[in-house]
């Protein structure tokens, strides 16, 4: 899952004189100025970025989805006085906050 918005690298990358950003295995890489390597974006920045803008638009899809998936699957558990519409749910809201987890922030060190 993309965990950035492509407009909040370039927005940032633009302020600060990197030039052509591009994703490779989930990490951003950037030139910084006068650079002719690129080199991945500091972790500090990126966290920074999450902070300033919160949760991207796929980002909010899926926590959407599990909300309204939890609710109607409440309601159907009580109509059919069976808890597996439930199980259901917390299955789906289970994979949703593994794919939420930032892996590249939180596996990565300073």
């Amino acid at each position: 899952m993309k965990h950035f918005s492509a407009q909040w690298i370039e927005e940032w990358c633009q302020e600060n004189g990197w030039t052509d950003w591009f994703v490779e295995c989930s990490r951003y890489w950037a030139f910084p100025p006068n650079a002719v390597m690129p080199v991945p974006i500091p972790n500090q920045v990126l966290r920074t970025i999450k902070a300033e803008k919160g949760l991207c638009f796929e980002e909010k899809i899926w926590c959407l989805a599990a909300v309204l998936g939890t609710v109607a699957s409440g309601i159907s558990a009580y109509f059919l006085s069976s808890p597996m519409p439930l199980v259901a749910a917390f299955a789906f809201c289970a994979v949703t906050a593994a794919r939420l987890e930032d892996d590249t922030l939180a596996s990565l060190s300073d």
